[in-house]
């Protein structure tokens, strides 16, 4: 099983590049596409708290798995949290705490407030207008559902990976499938979606007394 580095957020964070770049004058966008992310960032926004359970696959170019994992998600405003079976990401908005279960050690750090910290909430909005040259290639059957595909090319080439592909399925990305040029592919896959559930404040924010012995690196 290979060791998956979760404090990139479900290594998503080699696709959703937040230093933004100008895709003018390198290509032409569908309008169809456009539509369909369009649609699911303007519902997304509409929610005001977001409960989803994930599976991340990760394979070698062969197709042989090299991993998977499974977690949870849990959204509310600017706030976040990230469970999995060896990790745990809290943020309140203001800072965030990577705590690693296996060292029991917990890394706080400050989010950038000029917006290029990396959030979940990113994730599901405009991240494809400034980096990404985007298609709808149609229609496609993924786990016995039909859903909408949307490929997406990066702008900057000298990105790790060189085709991302989205599965919509009912104004919501269902499944994410991140191709590396090393060969190795990424499948982020949502297994349930709860909206506007309650969940409190108190999720968000680490508490040591939970972990007997933490060890804190505190880099604010």
């Amino acid at each position: 099983m290979m060791k998956f580095n979760l404090s990139l957020l479900f290594i998503l964070a080699l696709v959703w590049n937040l230093q933004a770049q100008s895709s003018k004058g390198l290509g032409s966008n569908d309008p169809e596409a456009k539509k369909v992310l369009d649609e699911v960032s303007s519902k997304f926004r509409t929610y005001k708290t977001v409960q989803a359970k994930f599976v991340l696959k990760v394979e070698n170019g062969s197709g042989k798995s090299m991993g998977t994992k499974s977690g949870t998600v849990f959204m509310k405003g600017s706030k976040y949290r990230i469970s999995l079976p060896d990790q745990e990401i809290f943020s309140d908005g203001a800072n965030v705490w990577t705590m690693n279960k296996e060292d029991n050690e917990v890394t706080i750090t400050k989010i950038d407030p000029s917006g290029g910290s990396l959030t979940p909430q990113k994730l599901f909005t405009n991240f494809y207008d400034k980096d990404f040259l985007y298609k709808l290639n149609g229609l496609t059957a993924l786990n016995g559902k039909k859903m909408k595909e949307v490929e997406l090319t990066p702008v900057d080439k000298t990105k790790p990976f060189f085709k991302v592909l989205l599965y919509v399925d009912k104004s919501a990305i269902n499944t994410t499938k991140i191709f590396e040029k090393n060969g190795n592919r990424y499948t982020y896959s949502t297994s349930s979606f709860k909206p506007n559930t309650a969940i409190a404040d108190a999720t968000f924010i680490f508490d040591a007394k939970k972990y007997p012995g933490v060890e804190v690196v505190d880099l604010r």
